[in-house]
């Protein structure tokens, strides 16, 4: 999850373009942290937004984006995943892509036309994708289903990519807790464009 230095992950309107700038080891780093997945999890409006940029997309995060199994957390099943919503992030996203978009689907796009539809109780579901054999499930917001997996005590561990930015107001991804959750941290890199990832553990 990328983070801003005042604990935002985007801002009011949802928008997260100051999350790498040019920073291009930043973004191979987290580019790179995905392949550690065995399984991505997310909730209905990203998995929508998402299916409608990655399959074409040559960025640096599309393969392990479009090759890596889906699952997606949806309270109205698979008839949500077909009513495409998609949020002014995207469209400025696709106005800024260029040569990021190709016309060609890409390898492993087709993961997102049958993901994993969960449903049910998000601590069962949760516990159900965790006793699988495999891989680590990496979870990716929008920032309504990240708050649920925090606040349920449901992630492992938080890889933040703290950007070098203070939002002053904006989407906090801890808002949610009941109490002060205590982490560990596990390892910290610095890059040179200012952003620095951060490893915690749940303590």
């Amino acid at each position: 999850m990328s983070i801003s230095i005042d604990g935002f992950v985007s801002d009011l309107d949802g928008r997260n373009t100051w999350m790498f700038g040019a920073d291009r080891e930043a973004k191979a780093w987290s580019a790179d942290y995905l392949w550690n997945a065995g399984l991505h999890i997310m909730g209905s409006r990203s998995f929508q937004d998402m299916a409608a940029w990655w399959p074409t997309s040559t960025d640096m995060f599309a393969p392990p984006m479009n090759q890596i199994p889906k699952a997606v957390f949806s309270r109205q099943g698979a008839a949500a995943l077909g009513n495409r919503h998609d949020t002014a992030a995207l469209d400025e996203a696709r106005a800024k892509a260029g040569a990021t978009q190709s016309a060609e689907r890409q390898p492993g796009a087709d993961s997102w036309t049958d993901p994993y539809v969960a449903s049910g109780d998000l601590l069962e579901e949760i516990a159900r994708l965790k006793a699988q054999e495999g891989k680590p499930i990496i979870a990716h917001g929008g920032v309504r289903f990240a708050r649920s997996l925090v606040a349920s005590g449901l992630v492992d561990q938080y890889a933040l990519a703290v950007a070098p930015v203070a939002l002053g107001q904006g989407l906090p991804l801890f808002s949610d807790l009941t109490a002060p959750k205590p982490l560990r941290l596990m390892s910290s890199q610095a890059f040179p464009g200012g952003a620095v990832a951060q490893i915690y553990r749940a303590s």
